[in-house]
């Protein structure tokens, strides 16, 4: 029976390498075919990852934006242009390096891009810092079920939605204008669920976009189960049912564990993600890819591999 790939992003390590061949010879020696080169690729990498592919030693199963990062950047960025920016030069740029990364991702031969979309941006006082200082202020309270905070949740959602139009507008026209390239590189962009309250798109907004644009199989959804666990913890989602409203257009995955005090990133296994529900909606060409903190040691990526290994052999047994 076919399987989904199962992949080790590079932002567990690429931070430790100046040879892009030895970063991707290290992910191989863990028992990975594949791997998905993340918005850490600095450019002095490029060299390295390329050889590493021509000569087989393992196969790229998606990019993530921006990838290559942009010159003289020398660590992770991924929002270091933000479709939703409203200003002229911001954009030009995020369109720049987008078309850059679709680039490099068909030269790698990949499935997938993943993207983010950006945020609502407040300039004076975010509702998220009204969350938070809830949360400070209360320490003894149940969040997400304690009706106070659940009251101060919807006002600060209707705060988000009404300050949302413009920058929802721009993300809209952001991805029509690298829609088409895309498409006529055979590539489909994923487009990744965030963590904060003010990142777009807002979660429930999925489903109406996914079928609101041109060439639907040039887009498609992709699951973060850390970022989707912080939104449930927040009350903003409710996990299960979040993938199920997007799994007709779900691409793939990335997988790593958030810890009871809210770290991401983590080993699988390490904190309270339930990924036996998550593997229920795995299909055999979806793409998992763990993405793991660089803190992550050696041993708990050997682990979560195994774990992620079982939980496929579970799902796709013959």
């Amino acid at each position: 029976m076919a399987k989904p790939i199962l992949a080790l992003s590079t932002s567990w390590n690429s931070f430790r390498h100046t040879d892009g061949m030895e970063m991707l010879r290290e992910i191989a020696g863990l028992g990975f075919t594949h791997a998905e080169l993340s918005h850490g690729i600095r450019i002095v990498l490029l060299p390295g990852v390329i050889r590493a592919v021509e000569e087989g030693i393992i196969k790229i199963s998606s990019t993530h934006n921006f990838c290559p990062l942009p010159t003289g950047i020398s660590q992770s960025a991924p929002n270091l242009f933000e479709p939703s920016a409203t200003e002229h030069r911001e954009h030009e740029q995020w369109v720049r390096h987008t078309k850059r990364s679709i680039d490099f991702a068909k030269q790698m031969q990949v499935k997938v891009l993943v993207m983010h979309l950006g945020s609502v941006k407040f300039w004076w006082l975010n509702p998220a810092q009204n969350l938070k200082a809830f949360v400070r202020k209360n320490p003894t309270v149940t969040v997400p079920e304690d009706k106070a905070y659940r009251d101060l949740l919807t006002k600060c959602c209707e705060k988000l939605r009404k300050r949302m139009p413009p920058y929802w507008e721009q993300v809209k026209a952001s991805i029509e204008e690298v829609r088409v390239y895309a498409w006529e590189r055979g590539l489909v962009i994923g487009l990744e669920n965030r963590e904060k309250f003010d990142e777009l798109p807002l979660d429930d907004d999925f489903p109406a976009l996914l079928e609101s644009i041109a060439q639907p199989n040039t887009f498609g959804y992709w699951h973060d189960t850390g970022h989707a666990e912080i939104k449930h913890s927040m009350g903003m989602i409710e996990h299960r049912l979040h993938l199920e409203k997007n799994s007709p257009r779900l691409l793939g995955f990335h997988l790593h564990d958030v810890t009871p005090d809210g770290k991401d990133h983590q080993g699988i296994g390490s904190g309270r993600i339930n990924f036996n529900m998550i593997s229920e909606f795995w299909r055999p060409h979806h793409l998992l890819t763990l993405e793991l903190s660089p803190r992550v040691k050696v041993e708990d990526v050997i682990s979560s591999k195994q774990r992620i290994d079982a939980l496929i052999v579970k799902r796709f047994a013959e």
